[in-house]
């Protein structure tokens, strides 16, 4: 699922940069990794463990942002009779990771990668999780290789998940691949991405799900200011996304079928939430009329349009509530489902990057092949939604610090200034203090006045921007 992109670019001496390190001391985020884990991640990257299975003769590809080299999947699409197999192949981190052992117990404090606008705080060693486990090409790695078949629908027919030897062929970033497919240059593998990622938002829609197409913002540094723009995603990006969900949706199925499983759950948005995002789209000037739900807004949107892209940022609040649900011994939980997937689903796909998605990985091995999960990992599921919940803030913490540190370096030299904005929240217990959304540039702060129309736009008066202090204050004007 989705989260806020925020990217600085400019000189490594630049201001923000420089905050941007202080906040890395502050919020305590884990920095270079211990001497004896670095050794072990070393020793584990020369001997992984390797399965019997060979795969490496299916052309595997892999869709990436830019330069990234932490590869979690490769693909292969193919069809089959009036359908479509799918290949996906996801890194195997439990084939160099010793249950218990010092890499394991650093993945366990860090739970996941840290993601701040010039970098990112990785969950593994670069020798993992950007060498030896990535999925690199021409390179042969072990993987859990999961093959769905389809029908001519794009609904799932039949699922095997098993650990095999897998090298991809080619890497690919997102524009890259998009120009292929558009041109018609692309080979069938990397083609019928777009039709089954088509055939899958389809299900997705006719199932009430919403993916969130949430734009990259960078924030460029220029004549000794700063200029926010939006990258928009390509439908490329949405079609590969497409894939991961139906395989998180394959892996809930297979666990709960075994009666053991770590589920990603989301219940439904409080009344509220959405409320506070229908004054959120009257701030940026966005019509959604009564009678059109929130599904079916956000996949009206643009994200090309600077007002639909800094909603979309907007809209990932309402995916704070989930959380990870462990059951056992058949005992399923009251809640099974992702509102927002809308049906059940597992965090699988991701496992260089987020903890559980190993654990569940080895909980939908055990289950295909019809065996008791390995006891490291039962004994693990007690402990992990908790780890998982502390990781999440940690991750949240970071993302909204760094919000409101940018937000505020965009608008430091603008004190005094006036804009237009609506008031989307006001303090139950002090009515004058509200939180106001800006039309351009897309902005939240704080902002005093008395009275404060809840939902209402009015114009504002800049009277504090303070990098420093990560604030942002607005007056009505």
């Amino acid at each position: 699922m989705p989260r806020r992109h925020i990217r600085v670019t400019g000189a490594p001496e630049a201001a923000l940069r420089d905050a941007l390190d202080r906040l890395r001391t502050e919020l305590g985020a884990p920095l270079a990794f211990p001497l004896g884990v670095l050794t072990e991640a070393e020793r584990a990257a020369r001997a992984p463990a390797l399965p019997p299975h060979d795969a490496t003769d299916i052309p595997f590809l892999t869709l990436d942002p830019p330069g990234a080299v932490d590869l979690d999947q490769a693909l292969h699409l193919s069809r089959q009779g009036t359908g479509y197999r799918v290949r996906y192949a996801i890194a195997d981190v439990a084939a160099f990771v010793v249950p218990g052992g010092p890499v394991d117990e650093e993945a366990h404090r860090r739970v996941t990668t840290l993601y701040f606008p010039d970098g990112k705080l990785p969950l593994h060693p670069a020798v993992l999780s950007e060498g030896a486990a990535s999925l690199l090409p021409g390179r042969d790695r072990p993987a859990a290789l999961w093959t769905l078949d389809l029908d001519a629908d794009g609904r799932t027919r039949a699922v095997d998940l098993r650990r095999a030897l897998v090298r991809s062929r080619t890497r690919l970033d997102y524009a890259e691949a998009q120009r292929r497919i558009d041109d018609a240059t692309a080979e069938e593998p990397l083609a019928l991405l777009a039709t089954v990622g088509r055939l899958r938002e389809a299900l997705e829609a006719e199932r009430g799900g919403i993916s969130l197409s949430v734009p990259e913002q960078e924030i460029v540094e220029q004549d000794h200011g700063y200029e926010p723009t939006y990258r928009a995603p390509v439908p490329a990006e949405g079609w590969n996304a497409q894939l991961s969900l139906l395989t998180g949706m394959a892996a809930a199925d297979l666990m709960l079928a075994s009666g053991t499983g770590i589920l990603r759950t989301l219940p439904p948005a409080p009344d509220g939430a959405v409320g506070r995002l229908r004054r959120v789209a009257h701030a940026l000037r966005i019509d959604w009329p009564h009678h059109v739900s929130y599904a079916a807004l956000v996949r009206s949107l643009d994200p090309h349009r600077p007002a639909h892209a800094a909603f979309l940022q907007e809209c990932t609040t309402l995916l704070r509530g989930a959380g990870y649900t462990v059951f056992r011994d058949g005992r399923l939980p009251d809640i099974t489902t992702h509102s927002a997937v809308a049906a059940p689903y597992a965090h699988c796909t991701a496992p260089l990057r987020r903890l559980a998605d190993r654990y569940a990985t080895e909980l939908c091995l055990a289950a295909v092949a019809g065996e008791t999960p390995p006891e490291g990992v039962l004994a693990a599921l007690d402990t992990l939604p908790k780890e998982m919940a502390g990781g999440g803030r940690r991750a949240h913490a970071v993302e909204r610090a760094c919000v409101d540190l940018v937000e505020a370096a965009l608008l430091k030299d603008r004190v005094g200034e006036v804009f237009e904005g609506c008031v989307v929240d006001v303090d139950d217990h002090r009515p004058t203090t509200g939180t106001v959304q800006l039309e351009s540039p897309a902005v939240v702060g704080r902002v005093d006045g008395d009275p404060l129309p809840l939902g209402e736009r009015l114009r504002v008066r800049l009277t504090e921007a303070d990098p420093a202090h990560r604030t942002v204050r607005f007056a009505r004007a």
